[in-house]
């Protein structure tokens, strides 16, 4: 059977769940397809090129369905919703997925979403694009430090064991962190995660808010502006 651009991907996915990121190589990849690397490299000519490619595939149907009866702050929630768990969907999906500039549908099918639900949130273009970066940017910081959490066979289990933090907080000279070590160390990453995103969004509101609304100018206004310009040509 002819191997095909789609078959590398899915397989370069599947591969990824079982041995993660580090260990995902194009060498991996054509003994995981029984292919010899100018096969693969028809299809693929790099890891980066791949990396574009499985990040793509992430993201399929992520932006589909969304609800339109919500406000424009809603659906911008519920999109980074949907970006951060098809990034936790794959092992080390956050990592696959920052740093890739990717100009395909899936991915930009996402952000034309997101910058659409900011603009009907009532922000200007530039807000809503800005906005928009500012909440992908926090959806993969939060996941990549959410999945450096997860113990995986053959990882470090104290990496990520809140025993340790805890009892090297509070053995040291770090009175603030201590008074918050409960929720420093709270493994509710949904209301952590929802927290964070709701600060962006009030920030977002608050700008909005703060932004002076221009007066439809009156007749007398008009007249006024008539005359200091007839002065100024003469």
């Amino acid at each position: 059977m002819r191997l095909r651009r789609e078959q590398v991907v899915a397989t370069a996915l599947r591969l990824l769940s079982d041995v993660g990121l580090d260990a995902l190589t194009m060498r991996r990849l054509g003994q995981e397809l029984n292919v010899q690397a100018a096969t693969l490299y028809w299809h693929i000519k790099n890891k980066e090129e791949l990396l574009d490619a499985m990040a793509e595939a992430m993201l399929a149907g992520c932006a589909a369905g969304v609800p339109e009866e919500l406000s424009g702050m809603e659906r911008a929630a519920d999109v980074a919703e949907r970006l951060r768990g098809a990034l936790l969907a794959h092992r080390d999906g956050a990592r696959v997925f920052a740093g890739t500039y990717v100009a395909h549908d899936n991915t930009l099918r996402v952000s034309d979403t997101l910058v659409g639900a900011l603009r009907d949130g009532g922000l200007s273009p530039r807000s809503a694009a800005w906005g928009c970066w500012s909440i992908v940017y926090y959806v993969i910081g939060f996941t990549l430090e959410e999945q450096a959490l997860m113990v995986r066979p053959g990882t470090d289990p104290e990496k990520a064991d809140p025993a340790r933090f805890r009892e090297t907080v509070e053995r040291g000279a770090y009175p603030h962190l201590a008074a918050a070590l409960p929720h420093l160390v709270s493994t509710d990453h949904e209301a952590r995660f929802r927290y964070g995103l709701q600060l962006l969004l009030k920030g977002l509101k608050a700008e909005l808010e703060g932004t002076p609304r221009a007066e439809a100018p009156t007749s007398a206004t008009r007249a006024g502006d008539k005359r200091r310009a007839s002065r100024r040509s003469r």
